[in-house]
């Protein structure tokens, strides 16, 4: 990487507001993460899950003056909203979308954070250009989010970054290995245990129930993981000459071994039987997307 730091604006990314004064209390109880931690020097990331643990979304969590800020997917921002009404009952809280006031951008490169003013280790935050600025809190080397106002979309330059876009930003994640919401995760099928997690910092074990955590505690503790979202190298003949296709199922000898997600250019996403990637490293039994030869890497994150 250069010694060049760079931003890109995330218009993919939408904005929730949830004020009231049982806000903290009311999300505590159903998502992933201790919303308690979520504070004006740190951010937190966290997924919503079905009751039968099975991943419906993920954000990030801010908190702002007296609000805490989903950052989410965009195009699922009005489900997110809805389904967060579900839970209201008579929780003193009001869900908003903020998309019109706030903008989501990314920055990385060698010192982003103390080209920023940020110490501390992912998901420490600080006020910056009237929103918040935070280290990914799911891994220190993704570099910086923020949270602005609209207004001060061009603060980003003023401190120093080049303009870059949201494509540089996800070659950037992928070769980090770092899922990206619904582009690597299926609603209602995605397990957290499966999809990185735990060492993303997206679970706290500590806290309280929430809605999904049984299944995801027992898959912990019973060490049932079978599969894991892996970062993979596309080599050979593409599908079409072109990059492979999310969806494209995965073989090994003609069996099913996982499938495609988010790609682009020779590097991608991909969901894997581990018997498989153990096979594939034992005897050189080759994983393939139609007639693209895929080579998982494990990243320097995750766990054994």
């Amino acid at each position: 990487m250069s010694d060049q730091r760079f931003y890109a604006a995330l218009p993919a990314r939408g904005v929730i507001e949830i004020a009231g004064t049982d806000r903290v209390e009311f999300l505590q109880g159903l998502v992933s993460n201790d919303v308690t931690k979520a504070a004006a020097d740190r951010a937190i990331y966290a997924a919503l899950l079905t009751a039968q643990g099975r991943y419906l979304f993920d954000f990030f969590i801010i908190a702002l003056g007296d609000a805490l800020y989903l950052d989410a997917e965009a195009a699922r921002l009005a489900e997110l909203q809805r389904r967060l009404s579900l839970y209201k009952l008579r929780a003193k809280v009001v869900l908003s979308d903020a998309s019109a006031r706030f903008a989501v951008a990314a920055a990385w490169g060698d010192g982003t954070a103390s080209a920023l003013g940020i110490g501390g280790d992912s998901g420490a935050a600080k006020s910056f250009a009237g929103g918040v600025a935070y280290l990914d809190p799911r891994l220190a080397a993704l570099g910086a989010r923020f949270l602005l106002p609209r207004e001060n979309s061009d603060a980003l330059e003023q401190a120093g970054f080049a303009a870059s876009d949201a494509a540089a930003y996800d070659r950037h994640r992928l070769a980090l290995g770092v899922p990206d919401g619904t582009r690597d995760l299926v609603p209602e099928k995605a397990l957290l245990m499966e999809s990185g997690f735990d060492e993303l910092n997206g679970i706290d074990w500590q806290k309280g129930c929430y809605m999904g955590q049984e299944l995801t505690a027992r898959m912990k503790y019973r060490a049932l993981v079978k599969k894991r979202l892996l970062p993979v190298i596309i080599e050979g003949v593409a599908i079409d000459g072109a990059a492979v296709a999310p969806g494209t199922a995965i073989t090994q000898n003609g069996s099913e071994a996982g499938e495609m997600l988010s790609t682009q250019g020779s590097r991608g996403l991909a969901l894997l039987r581990l018997e498989a990637v153990e096979a594939m490293q034992s005897n050189g039994a080759d994983l393939k997307a139609g007639a693209a030869v895929i080579r998982p890497e494990k990243p320097a994150w995750m766990k054994d």
